[in-house]
């Protein structure tokens, strides 16, 4: 799911949210029901096996990590003009916001064709994705970023983001159960309600003392298996540090005419190209380095796996940015950014790494130890 964003869209995918998108998570679900009892394997058979194709409604995401409100400090560090490659101030102050604030979106989704509205106070922010390619737009700066599908080439080269990268809950849920692995013990929770469905709760609970993840519910829909919201604790927490539920969804299919987007007068459009990593052809050409064709590298397994990002893929934007200072605290070798559920570890020679997991473990991961 976060390598064809960042295949993609490397003026806005910002490397110090990799790791975030599998805690994305609901807020408290609704009153106590009594479902038909089902054993953990049955609840995760039933979300596995779910085929809801288009759905529509409206999302609520707060997170409570432990960072300090961070919205005043706007767009520091950057024009928040695009630049392949690049993460400008605008990204970084964005990203950082999803990991301090609240957020009410509307979601629509029909098969591949995604929709994601974020409303905020008095400003809208669009993501429309499509087989034609993505839109990404902002009304308070009136600017929308647009890159396009290439005409041409291989089905795998030219896939764009599509519903299953819309962060909705049931995109992180599935990307969540279909990394389940022997370090994770699975349970049955409290059924209750969500969006006015009943719904099982599956609880997954790492069999690791090294990660910050205490555990993470996802609600299930008894009748479809659709997965409604997701849940990440803290270690040690009883109550969940981010959230991410539905609290309203229909299951018929939205309107077309929702996917056909075009901005606004007076918005200013920047064409993002395709990078040339995705490009037809150009896979075998390992001569050159490409600015966002590298994958991070994987260190460890399960839960307290950390992801190293090489610095030659950090946008020196990012790394040098003050709002990053205001966030991160100076450790040995580097910065280092600590929440409730994620670490992540600017390095003085230029490496991202990032987990679930204590400062002191990304700092041995960088040295080698």
């Amino acid at each position: 799911m976060q390598r064809r964003w960042a295949m993609w869209l490397p003026a806005v995918v910002v490397p110090v949210v990799i790791g975030v998108g599998v805690l994305a998570v609901p807020l408290t679900a609704g009153a106590a029901v009594d479902l038909p009892d089902k054993t953990a394997a049955e609840v995760l058979e039933l979300a596995q096996a779910a085929d809801v194709t288009a759905f529509s409604g409206t999302v609520e995401q707060s997170s409570d990590l432990g960072l300090p409100d961070l919205s005043s400090l706007g767009t520091l560090g950057g024009s928040g003009g695009a630049s392949s490659g690049a993460a400008s101030g605008t990204d970084i102050s964005s990203a950082l916001e999803l990991l301090t604030g609240s957020h009410t979106a509307r979601v629509f989704v029909d098969g591949t064709d995604a929709r994601l509205q974020v409303l905020d106070s008095l400003a809208e922010r669009d993501v429309v994705a499509t087989s034609d390619g993505v839109w990404i737009y902002d009304s308070e700066s009136a600017s929308a970023t647009h890159v396009a599908a290439p005409a041409d080439g291989h089905a795998a080269a030219k896939k764009a983001p599509d519903a299953a990268d819309i962060p909705t809950p049931s995109a992180v849920a599935t990307e969540i159960l279909t990394t389940l692995d022997p370090s994770t013990t699975v349970s049955v929770g409290t059924d209750a309600t969500v969006a006015g469905r009943t719904v099982y709760e599956l609880i997954l609970t790492p069999k690791s003392a090294d990660t910050l993840v205490g555990s993470v519910a996802i609600d299930v829909d008894s009748a479809t298996g659709l997965p409604l919201g997701v849940a990440v604790t803290a270690a040690g927490s009883d109550e969940p540090a981010f959230s991410l539920a539905f609290s309203q969804l229909s299951l018929d299919a939205p309107d077309a005419a929702l996917f056909d987007f075009t901005p606004p007068a007076g918005t200013t459009v920047t064409e993002q190209p395709l990078p040339d990593a995705a490009r037809p052809g150009d896979h075998d050409d390992v001569a050159a380095p490409q600015g966002d064709g590298a994958e991070p590298t994987v260190l460890g397994t399960g839960w307290s796996s950390i992801v190293e990002i090489a610095a030659s893929e950090v946008p020196a934007e990012l790394a040098d940015s003050p709002l990053l200072d205001t966030a991160a605290e100076a450790v040995d070798g580097g910065r280092v950014i600590s929440t409730t559920l994620l670490s992540v570890l600017f390095t003085d020679d230029g490496r991202i790494l990032a987990g679930a997991v204590p400062p002191a473990a990304l700092e041995d991961a960088a040295a080698g130890r």
